[in-house]
């Protein structure tokens, strides 16, 4: 079975986003570039790793290579919803991170779930040097983008926003709270 590779190299836009109101929604990571748009699913907590991964790897490059960090962009955020229609190229499984030394760029990578996987990972390069005997994953479906510093500063503050923008947490066990409340494991399943 021959596998796609979507590379967007750098893209138009690259970002996450949801279908659905908060407590059924579907993540998605999306890019657009030379006409074309590539959607691909995750879950909420594989867009909630990819930022906290990406703001780990740009300050690593910041401290190894003396990388210039961009800072939060309070103005200028990309609220716009996703490109529609929103078509699920695969569902992933995992996400790889590189830093580009050479061309000072975040290398961004999203694996297609293989048959029968069961958990999620998150892989992350800290240099351009990525592990080439990862045979299994070859034929495997992927979503390739490369981005400067500043638009990955960009992709991390809306996906932040994204997560959050769901169900509140319960302050207690930290699960989301559904608009008729919950039965919270940290009372033993009894209300006050």
């Amino acid at each position: 079975m021959t596998h796609q590779v979507h590379a967007f190299e750098p893209p138009e836009r690259f970002v996450a986003g949801t279908v659905g109101e908060p407590g059924d929604r579907t993540f998605f990571l999306q890019a657009r570039g030379g006409g074309r748009v590539i959607s691909v699913a995750l879950e909420k907590v594989q867009v909630s790793l990819l930022a906290e991964k990406l703001e780990e790897l740009l300050t690593e490059a910041s401290r190894r290579f003396g990388i210039a960090l961009p800072e939060s962009t309070p103005s200028g955020h990309d609220n716009e919803p996703l490109d529609t229609p929103v078509d699920e190229e695969f569902r992933v499984g995992t996400l790889g991170l590189a830093f580009d030394v050479d061309s000072t760029t975040v290398v961004i990578e999203a694996i297609e779930a293989g048959e029968g996987e069961a958990e999620t990972e998150l892989a992350g390069e800290d240099d351009d040097t990525a592990d080439e005997d990862d045979e299994p994953d070859d034929d495997l479906d992927r979503l390739r983008v490369r981005l400067t510093p500043e638009a990955t500063r960009e992709f991390i503050d809306r996906a932040r926003r994204v997560v959050a923008a769901g169900r509140p947490p319960c302050p207690l066990c930290g699960q989301p709270l559904d608009p008729a409340g919950h039965l919270c494991p940290r009372h033993n399943g009894y209300h006050r």
